[in-house]
C-alpha cells in the first residue's frame, strides 16, 4: 500500500501506533491488526475499516440540463434499509427532478444551482449509518433568465 500508508514514528513512544491511509480506496476495506512488542510484552488491537464511495455517471464535470446519476456504495455487509441525500446540508426531496433509487440519486435536469456539496447517508438493517460527501461541479450559464444584453453602438459589450 505504499506510498499511501504511514506510521507516525514520533508518537510511538507515547503509545500511539496509528496507521494513516491517504487516500483510502475501496479495496482497502477490511480488518487491520496492529502488533506492538515492548520488552517481553506484546500488545495487539484490531480495527475494521469500512469504505464508502460516491461516484458520478457519466463522469464529471456535469453539464447543465444533461441528466446524471450519483451512486453511493459502502463495504458494509448488512442489508440497506434507507438512502437519504442532502444538498448543501438540506434534505433532498425525491420527486420532480430528483429520483432516488437503491443507493443512487438521478438528477434529470441539473441546473447550476445544483452544484455544491452532496452527501449520501446509508442506513442498514443493523442500524449502522454511514455517509460520504461529493463536491459537484456543473458547467452551465449562471446568469439572468433572459440573457439579452443591450449595448450602445460603438461601445463594448460583455
Amino acid at each position: 500500500m505504499r506510498p499511501r500508508v504511514s506510521v507516525q514514528d514520533s508518537t510511538l513512544r507515547n503509545g500511539n501506533f496509528s496507521l494513516r491511509i491517504n487516500p483510502v480506496r475501496s479495496e482497502d476495506a477490511g480488518l487491520y491488526e496492529a502488533l506492538v512488542a515492548y520488552d517481553t510484552e506484546v500488545q495487539s488491537c484490531q480495527v475494521k475499516l469500512g469504505v464508502i464511495t460516491v461516484t458520478i455517471s457519466p463522469s464529471s464535470p456535469v453539464v447543465e440540463n444533461e441528466p446524471f446519476l450519483l451512486s453511493c456504495n459502502s463495504s458494509h455487509r448488512a442489508s440497506l434499509v434507507e438512502t437519504r441525500w442532502f444538498h448543501n446540508g438540506r434534505p433532498v426531496p425525491t420527486s420532480g427532478t430528483f429520483c432516488s433509487l437503491h443507493g443512487a440519486l438521478s438528477i434529470l435536469r441539473p441546473a447550476t444551482s445544483d452544484a455544491g456539496s452532496w452527501r449520501c447517508q446509508l442506513r442498514y438493517s443493523d442500524n449502522e449509518v454511514v455517509s460520504a460527501t461529493y463536491n459537484l461541479r456543473i458547467l452551465g450559464f449562471d446568469g439572468p433568465t433572459n440573457p439579452v444584453v443591450y449595448a450602445a453602438a460603438g461601445s463594448a459589450a460583455d
